[in-house]
């Protein structure tokens, strides 16, 4: 077992020591059928998985309402203990969210080592946190879920936030020291974010000339793959969840458009903790600055439908739910029959492809275009030909169609994106004169 130091080095697993042999747990219940709590259930083993631990049971366990003090009853806690006993299993994790109670309940009972899967994502997050920013937020995250949870018998979350500045311990008074150095250390991390998230305003203020399209999704949909394709980036694609923390920004070239920014944000996954989403604010700031989103399904997955649907919850909650977007169902090479059935006739405007075999690229491209068509506008500027820096903002950050010269004016007719209007319209003297253009009238067709 690891040990706690003062360090950044936090989040060691232990992966030098054999892995333990694991049990995972979900309910059926009123909210829950049992063919979703199964399929919840198989994606907790691929989560498992991508830590490398050996999974030596599955229960799917029925329990009408939710025990608040063992979450399954006392009865069938006492029965999962005895299986643990026979199996010599050494943990166990729920594919539910625990309260500190029950967590602390079942450990006493079942004597083994008790998980549930927001530990399990926080985990997954941090073995793959790779830039100071994505650390600072999962430490942060870890620290918010583990504060109220710390009991003499904590191994399992200490694996999970080595380094942060604090020691288990045994007894009363030890614990209520590692409260209060946990909460030094969660201040600490608020103000280092809120250093981070005025560093990403600053950034965002010199990118107003930049159309900005974010790459979202289910983890593991494609969404790095498809970044790399269309802008040459080298971002890590691996066939596992949450291979990528980090933000990519690149900028992406269209034919007749300039100035567009694409970026691939951190996957989502159902059931993704609330105080995850809160801590990664800054990483997902390019979802709430976008001006464009393309959501990424991945259609090899019988639940690829469901999966969009946890996306869009997500969103949600980020406040962007009604920001422009496009759905690119991913890897029709492998794609589910009845999923692609059901996926055409529900969203019918969707685009389909396969990032990693190049099939139908050229889909999203044009789809694509025509998305950042409807975001612009096409307009005709008239300027003193004097008016040299004002010429230079719309030669610059503009898409100019044609140029007039006509009594010592000079006439633009150009398209431009409706946000970096917002902003180059301030940045233009009040010798600029603007109206509106049809599309008929430079010969556009869009």
């Amino acid at each position: 077992m690891s040990t706690l130091r003062h360090n950044r080095q936090f989040f060691t697993t232990g992966s030098s020591v054999a892995p333990e042999k694991t049990m995972l747990v979900g309910v059926v219940n009123s909210n829950q059928p049992r063919h979703i709590a199964k399929e919840h259930l198989a994606e907790l083993e691929l989560l498992i998985g991508t830590l490398g631990y050996l999974i030596a049971d599955r229960q799917i366990l029925t329990q009408r309402t939710i025990d608040p003090a063992y979450f399954i009853g006392k009865g069938q806690a006492t029965e999962i203990h005895r299986l643990l006993k026979t199996q010599e299993i050494g943990e166990i994790v729920f594919d539910d969210d625990l309260t500190p109670t029950q967590m602390r309940n079942l450990q006493e009972l079942l004597e083994v080592e008790v998980r549930d899967r927001t530990g399990v994502i926080l985990e997954i997050f941090a073995n793959h946190a790779r830039t100071n920013e994505a650390r600072t937020q999962i430490e942060l995250a870890t620290l918010e879920y583990l504060l109220p949870r710390l009991t003499h018998r904590w191994t399992h979350l200490e694996r999970q936030i080595g380094g942060i500045g604090v020691r288990a311990g045994s007894g009363e008074t030890q614990i209520e020291t590692d409260r209060r150095l946990i909460k030094t250390r969660i201040a600490k991390l608020k103000r280092e974010l809120e250093a981070i998230d005025r560093h990403h305003t600053v950034q965002s203020k010199h990118r107003a000339d930049c159309f900005k399209i974010a790459l979202t999704g289910y983890t593991n949909a494609g969404k790095s793959t498809i970044l790399n394709l269309f802008t040459g980036a080298d971002v890590l694609v691996e066939d596992k969840m949450f291979a990528t923390l980090d933000t990519t920004v690149r900028q992406l070239r269209l034919d007749g458009y300039q100035n567009i920014l694409l970026s691939d944000t951190v996957g989502f996954i159902r059931k993704l903790p609330h105080n995850l989403i809160a801590s990664f604010r800054s990483t997902l700031r390019e979802i709430t600055d976008a001006d464009l989103i393309i959501k990424v399904a991945d259609l090899s997955s019988p639940h690829c439908l469901q999966q969009l649907e946890s996306v869009e919850e997500v969103l949600q909650e980020l406040g962007v739910a009604t920001r422009p977007a496009l759905i690119v169902f991913n890897k029709i090479d492998q794609m589910d029959e009845q999923a692609f059935k059901i996926a055409q006739k529900t969203f019918p405007e969707a685009v389909f492809i396969s990032a990693l075999r190049q099939l139908k690229t050229a889909d999203l491209k044009q789809a694509l275009v025509r998305a950042i068509a409807r975001q612009g506008q096409r307009l005709q500027i008239r300027l003193p030909v004097d008016a040299v820096s004002d010429c230079a903002l719309i030669r610059n950050h503009t898409t100019v169609y044609r140029e007039i010269y006509q009594d010592n004016i000079l006439i633009f007719e150009l398209f431009c994106y409706k946000s970096v209007w917002n902003w180059l319209a301030r940045q233009l003297s009040s010798a600029a004169v603007v109206s509106e253009l049809k599309s008929s009238q430079i010969g556009i067709q869009t």
